[in-house]
């Protein structure tokens, strides 16, 4: 690990200044990922700003009848908080769904939207990687690629994103909330957060430099029947080949949202309407254009299948 110099922030605007000031720095809360990734040497911030402790691991109510989630909420505080077992239960399952108890209790909300990919010639020093190393390449292109994307790649990366809450969130409608150095303030839709690969596969969000995520907010509670669905190589501690976040309605509408197969939490609004007619018209249009390989071209029909059972446990 190379060294770097560390300090706690005082306040979000404290946190979102210093991080302008400071070639290299980034922020640190529960460090579950950042700090793997600083002992591989993949991640070399020459600062850390601490942001633990700046008031920003509260659930609360807003005024329009939704919750807004503090940055630093801990994710198993967040799976077991009663209003959101009861109102946005598919955000409860996913996070459920992820990590470990251990990670879960380090894990904060902000810090499980920013993990970076699990791709393991990301993880590979040695290994080409355009996320990692811009413009020296993409070894997954060609190589062993069973856990990549299908839908939404470039050319320049194949590399899913590993989060299950970042699915659930994105079902939900869910907003991202920021400070930026000077103080400024803004709302991000969850829908408009998470950038395509694109030849830029580095930049994965439209966060500017030091702006500070505070908070996640939900809308009021959408109703109906709500399921996280996690199809992955062992029972736990594993990531998603393919999920699927969903909640329906009992007319059969709803929405849904799938993990395990693309560069950001993939949703496809338009294939919404389909979802009464069952599975298949629906992920038809979800994986319109997808481009598989040949170790990963199983997805493509296991998100139908793992859609269908969704489907008939919301039935039943």
């Amino acid at each position: 690990m190379k060294t770097f110099t560390y300090e706690r922030a005082r306040s979000p605007a404290d946190a979102a200044a210093a991080a302008a000031r400071t070639r290299g720095a980034r922020f640190v809360a529960g460090g579950t990922n950042l700090l793997d990734l600083m002992k591989l040497e993949i991640e070399t911030p020459s600062h850390l700003i601490d942001v633990n402790g700046l008031g920003l691991d509260r659930i609360e109510a807003t005024p329009e009848g939704g919750l807004r989630i503090g940055a630093g909420v801990r994710n198993t505080d967040l799976a077991a908080d009663p209003r959101v077992r009861r109102d946005y239960g598919v955000l409860s399952r996913a996070l459920v769904a992820g990590a470990s108890g251990q990670l879960r209790n380090m894990a904060t909300t902000a810090g499980n939207l920013l993990q970076r990919t699990r791709c393991p010639y990301f993880y590979d020093t040695n290994q080409r990687c355009n996320k990692r190393a811009p413009g020296s390449g993409c070894s997954a292109m060609g190589g062993y690629s069973r856990q990549h994307a299908v839908v939404g790649t470039s050319d320049a990366c194949i590399a899913t994103h590993p989060s299950d809450m970042a699915v659930a969130m994105r079902v939900l409608d869910a907003t991202v909330e920021t400070t930026q150095p000077g103080n400024a303030t803004r709302r991000i839709p969850i829908a408009d957060f998470y950038r395509l690969p694109g030849s830029t596969p580095h930049i994965e969000n439209v966060l500017a430099p030091g702006e500070l995520i505070t908070a996640v907010t939900l809308p009021q509670p959408a109703g109906g029947t709500h399921i996280y669905r996690k199809v992955r190589d062992r029972a736990s501690y594993a990531f998603a080949l393919v999920s699927v976040a969903a909640i329906v309605q009992r007319d059969g509408t709803g929405r849904v949202a799938l993990g395990g197969v693309a560069h950001l939490p993939w949703r496809v609004e338009a294939a919404e309407s389909a979802l009464p007619r069952g599975a298949r018209p629906v992920a038809e249009q979800l994986l319109a254009g997808a481009r598989p390989t040949r170790d990963n071209a199983f997805k493509v029909p296991l998100v139908e299948r793992t859609l269908a059972a969704v489907l008939e446990q919301a039935r039943s």
